[in-house]
């Protein structure tokens, strides 16, 4: 199968190479080699910050991009990258996978390593939430796909970087807008930036509301965001940044499929009765400091912490967390050369710590006379420290103007301490266990047969840290026998203008074996334990073309089509006796595709359409049920103009899911029916909903 699929890749750069003799005819290729290259730059902390002699698949979102939808919910947008997916239920619980990377995990995102700047927002226990930023806050988004990422961590599924918005143009910018839409729809966000020689400053703050499509499904978010610079001169700065978030998210959970196909706008009966919802308060914040030592060699040094505070009534309890993390990275980097051969270098150390504290207690919702949830005696209190340093290096060797190679290694140490509070007149010994060190080196090989085009070749390995759950046997006890999931990455891939610079082509094609597999078992309502049970496959085809057409001197089309090829199985799988070696990977399409385009007019008028399909999910590991496969249309029309010297307005107005199709835009993998009770597999995606933008700009 793997065989068959690369024949299909060399057909491609086949097809591709008589694309590049059709451009010689018509056009010289001198000619374009000598015009500036309209560069993608990624983020500083890369080796490199060019995107086309970067040996590895990295998804990119620009601001326009991350905004192309009603700038609330990002699923629409990361899910047009190919081999990334996004599942969303309320804004509130999403999953993100790379490559199938992921895909398991009951709830929320793990095996991700996720940055905003060079601040973590992975928490020690593995779990990663992008949610809390808010979307008119970033300039990019940055996905790389596979452990091409040694000097982020070296995780199994990849890792997102998030840019911080800056202010592009003036000294001074204010801001206001509204979104407003179906099921009670707001979003109210202000701003003020201010950029001067030696400082800056960006100061937001928003809220959206949602009266939710289904029963107990509310939301209600609202965050303050601070960034900006301090002391910036020529050779150095200091960057700082803090998030607040509030949110209260009521939770409709998972429904069966008879529910799903007649009434998808119920919740879960249980949580229905009891009210159940998430609500927490989160503090983010950091310093950078960035300096030039030399002409050589410079230095970016970090210190940053994460605080959240949460409270979740559920039916069978009420959880109560507590989460304190702090760490420090310093990085250096730089060139040197060996004879006539260029260099360049990264290389640093993060220490991160995280302190979590969690407790249960009785949920006594059915004596609470249907006024939902309520408290009563305490069930278990567990407290865990765990700390891990990264040590990474990266190295870049430029042989010629044609060929380099790339290597890169990351050690991580990791060891934790647990201690059980419950009962309190126990005498709970504390227990420490630590995991043996890991070595995930990465080596990659650069062609560029001239400045436009880029083939690679890279080989890398990664891994996953064990959740807390994972970490704990059904006792509260540390699970001795858990260890890190581990996998190699093999990935052939090429980055590729075409018509002068008009056309922009990326493809990849990896393979992908995991060992130790991670499973959740599940051994009571919302409970489970963690497991090292088999082997996993990824192997899968990515493609995505990205046009820039202007039509005439009134009309520019942009467009792109992206596609998702995989093969997710497990190799090698027993679960309580059960062999499921050969099935399919739980909660992940094995194919993927999405299409769009952006028509702008110099009037200021533009309309856009996105188009996504999502092929069936295997929903257990058993593959005896699948959800559907979908596809989503979702439209955009507005209009910029200008009031006022400085004053710019956006008038936007958009239809999502324009065909109304029923789907299932998260699915709960391995989900299990109580008694006789058919199991909740299905969170329900929005129907067709409407949404409009106002938003006022002035640059002064």
């Amino acid at each position: 199968m793997f065989l068959k699929k690369y024949c299909f890749l060399i057909i491609l750069f086949s097809i591709l190479q008589n694309l590049i003799a059709q451009e010689k005819a018509v056009h010289n290729i001198d000619s374009v080699k000598t015009q500036k290259l309209n560069e993608v730059l990624i983020s500083p902390l890369h080796i490199n910050r060019d995107l086309q002699n970067s040996p590895a698949s990295i998804g990119i979102l620009s601001e326009k991009e991350l905004l192309r939808n009603n700038t609330t919910d990002i699923s629409n947008v990361i899910n047009t990258i190919p081999g990334v997916f996004m599942q969303s239920s309320n804004i509130t619980t999403t999953r993100i996978s790379i490559r199938g990377i992921g895909a398991r995990t009951p709830y929320g995102t793990n095996k991700i390593r996720a940055f905003y700047g060079s601040i973590p927002l992975t928490s020690g226990n593995s779990e990663t939430v992008i949610d809390d930023i808010d979307l008119q806050n970033i300039n990019q988004i940055e996905i790389i796909k596979g452990p091409l990422s040694s000097i982020y961590g070296a995780g199994l599924g990849g890792a997102i970087l998030i840019s911080p918005q800056i202010l592009k143009k003036g000294n001074y910018q204010t801001e206001v807008s509204s979104t407003f839409g179906s099921f009670g729809l707001l979003k109210n966000r202000v701003s003020f930036d201010l950029n001067e020689k030696s400082s800056s400053l960006s100061l937001s703050y928003h809220n959206l509301k949602t009266d939710g499509w289904r029963e107990n499904s509310a939301y209600n978010r609202e965050g303050i965001t601070l960034s900006g610079e301090l002391f910036r001169k020529k050779n150095s700065k200091l960057t700082y940044f803090s998030n607040y978030t509030y949110l209260k998210a009521y939770i409709p959970s998972s429904i069966n499929k008879s529910t799903f196909e007649n009434n998808p706008q119920a919740g879960a009966p249980t949580w229905v009765a009891s009210q159940g919802f998430k609500e927490y308060k989160s503090t983010l914040g950091g310093l950078a400091y960035d300096f030039k030592i030399n002409d050589h060699l410079n230095n970016s040094t970090s210190v940053f912490i994460n605080y959240k505070d949460s409270n979740e009534p559920r039916p069978f309890d009420i959880l109560r967390q507590y989460t304190f993390t702090s760490g420090v990275r310093t990085q250096f980097s730089g060139d040197f050369k060996i004879g006539k051969i260029n260099n360049q270098f990264i290389g640093g150390i993060e220490y991160f710590r995280d302190n979590y504290s969690g407790n249960t207690f009785q949920n006594l919702y059915q004596q609470n006379n249907g006024n939902g949830s309520l408290q009563g005696d305490q069930l278990s209190a567990t407290d865990q420290k765990r700390h891990f340093y990264n040590i990474f290096s990266q190295i870049r060797t430029l042989l010629s103007d044609q060929f380099e190679i790339q290597a890169g290694l990351n050690y991580n140490k990791t060891k934790f301490e647990l201690q059980n509070d419950f009962p309190a007149s126990a005498n709970n010994p504390k227990e420490e266990y630590s995991y043996d060190g890991i070595f995930s080196p990465q080596l990659s090989f650069l062609y560029k047969p001239n400045e436009i085009r880029t083939l690679y070749f890279s080989v890398s390995r990664g891994f996953s840290l064990p959740t807390t759950e994972e970490t704990l046997t059904s006792t509260g006890n540390i699970n001795q026998n858990i260890k890190p999931e581990t996998g190699y990455n093999f990935e052939l891939g090429g980055k590729l203008h075409f018509f002068n610079k008009k056309l922009y082509t990326e493809i990849a094609v990896y393979r992908m074996e995991i060992k130790d597999l991670l499973v959740a078992k599940r051994i009571g309502d919302d409970q489970y334990e963690g497991v090292n049970a088999g082997k996993t496959f990824h192997e899968g085809i990515e493609i995505s073309l990205n046009h820039n057409w202007p039509i005439n001197q009134i009309f520019n089309l942009n467009s792109y089509v992206g596609t998702s090829i995989g093969k997710y199985e497990f190799k090698e799988f027993v679960d309580n006796g059960n062999d499921f070696s050969g099935n399919k990977l739980t909660g992940v399409p094995a194919n993927t595709a999405s299409a769009g385009f952006n028509l702008n007019t110099n009037s200021g008028f533009y309309f856009s359409a996105d188009f996504q399909f999502t092929d069936k999910i295997p929903m257990n590991d058993s593959n005896a049920n699948f959800s559907d496969s979908y596809s989503l249309l979702n439209l955009k029309t507005g209009y910029e103009f200008e009031i006022l010297s400085g004053l710019t307005t956006h008038l936007d107005a958009g239809i999502n899911n324009v065909m109304n199709e029923k789907y299932a835009s998260m699915i709960l993998t391995n989900a299990t029916g109580v008694g006789n009770a058919a199991p909740r597999f299905y969170y329900p995606g929005l129907p067709v909903n409407y949404y409009g933008i106002i938003s006022l700009n002035y640059v002064f």
